[in-house]
This record gives C-alpha cells, structure tokens and sequence, in this order.
C-alpha cells in the first residue's frame, strides 16, 4: 500500500537527519525530487516520493530507514 502522507522540509529533514535548511538547499540546487504538492506556496512531497529518493541517492550504502 503506498504512503501518501505529505512531507514538508522538516519531515524530510528529521528522515534524513540533516537541519530543515540542507533540504532546501538541496531543492535548491536541484537535488530533490520536484515536489508532488504545493499547497500556499510551500512544497510537500509524499513520503514513498522521499523514500525512493533517499534509496537512490548516491553513498546511500545501503541504510535502513529509522
């Protein structure tokens, strides 16, 4: 069953482990995935959209999700 929750930065920050700020940077320098909602302006993305990111991303070394 896929996870639709919508993760803002912070949510993705806290899965990551990295301050709210390194996720925008990342949005920022293209590093994240497009976002799957934008509700006001801010960016939300679901949490299985965050989860095959992370997996993908390089020196990922095979981590397990907390």
């Amino acid at each position: 069953m896929a996870d639709r929750r919508l993760w803002s930065y912070k949510e993705i920050a806290a899965h990551i482990r990295v301050q709210p700020d390194t996720v925008r940077s990342y949005r920022k320098h293209g590093l994240l995935p497009p976002p799957d909602h934008v509700e006001g302006g801010k960016p939300y993305w679901y949490a299985d959209t965050v989860r095959a990111w992370v997996a993908s991303r390089p020196g990922n070394r095979g981590r397990r999700d907390g």
